[in-house]
């Protein structure tokens, strides 16, 4: 058995894993994210704010200690487009480096999107699969994060083909939907933006060819919640939930035509995507629209669990 820590960084969130990898299963020790922001602005101006620096590092800081109190073995730590695209981002890289004690890797979107589907799917094609027939193979894996969305389709073999493209929850909002709740022309400009970026992805990922749309990341499964009427956010019965693109569009348009204080008082809503919820939601339906997909089954597992299966030396 091998005990690992895996952390990820993107422009919303800080999350991280403490598992025990042993004989092809995954154990969760500890599961934890908190919403520190980070990419805010950097659309904007190119930079980290210091604001967003000091939230991403206390959160960074709280969670060193459990990396000490279970005994880790192996530590990685992968952040993704918000510090691809930031000017001052050795700040962060020092930061991290200071706290941590290892070097956070700035991956690239194929790397990202590999390490998206690798944890999605690992538990649909590996030693412990479910039913196969449940989830047929090819799968189209689609991680919806802050500032882009990854798209990656692969079988029982493995990636065939993947694109991130800049289309994130945070991105979305920051650039388009001003208003509360955002006006028909904003929500127009962002679909328009978001659609030229799917069929961009399209152009090398050949989504029609897949038999399971996987979806993955916050803006996904608080979509999933809402379609379930869950009262408060619950990951057993979101995790590999099934949701039709009809069921979709309409938490969608619902949710983009509710002003901030409405959506705050969702039951599920973490306060953290109160305010990006609808543009995450808008990326999942333009997708399951595009790709001509009536159903897609969630995952609760991502690029977070891709990293420990990383750590401990398994690949699928």
């Amino acid at each position: 058995m091998t005990r690992v820590a895996a952390l990820d960084c993107g422009t919303n969130s800080l999350r991280l894993l403490i598992s025990d990898v042993s004989d092809g299963k995954m154990t969760d020790v500890v599961r934890a994210m908190e919403i520190v922001r980070l990419g805010e602005g950097v659309d904007k101006t190119g930079r980290f704010a210091p604001a967003a620096l000091e939230r991403t590092f206390a959160a960074l800081e709280a969670y060193v200690v459990d990396i000490e109190k279970y005994g880790v073995e192996r530590v990685r730590m992968v952040a993704t487009s918000a510090t691809r695209d930031a000017a001052n981002r050795d700040d962060f890289l020092t930061g991290v480096r200071e706290r941590l004690g290892v070097d956070p890797e700035v991956v690239s979107g194929d790397e990202e999107a590999a390490l998206s589907f690798v944890g999605a799917t690992a538990e649909l094609r590996g030693p412990a699969s479910p039913d196969t027939a449940l989830f047929p193979a090819p799968y189209a894996v689609c991680d919806i994060g802050g500032g882009s969305t990854e798209f990656v389709v692969g079988d029982e073999t493995g990636v065939l083909a993947s694109r991130s493209v800049d289309i994130g929850c945070v991105r979305m909002t920051e650039r388009h939907l001003h208003g509360d709740p955002p006006t028909a022309e904003q929500i127009a400009a962002a679909t328009a933006d978001v659609d030229a970026a799917i069929a961009l992805a399209a152009s090398t990922v050949p989504l029609g060819d897949a038999r399971t749309l996987v979806g993955l990341a916050g803006s996904v499964t608080t979509v999933a919640a809402l379609v379930l009427g869950l009262a408060e956010y619950d990951a057993e019965r979101i995790h590999h939930a099934r949701l039709s693109a009809t069921e979709v569009a309409q938490t969608a348009t619902s949710l983009l035509a509710m002003p901030r204080a409405q959506r705050a008082a969702l039951g599920p809503m973490h306060p953290g995507r109160v305010d990006v919820i609808g543009a995450g939601a808008l990326v999942l339906d333009r997708i399951m629209a595009i790709g001509g997909f009536a159903e897609m089954v969630v995952s609760e597992h991502d690029i977070l669990d891709g990293i420990a299966w990383s750590l401990a030396g398994v690949e699928w």
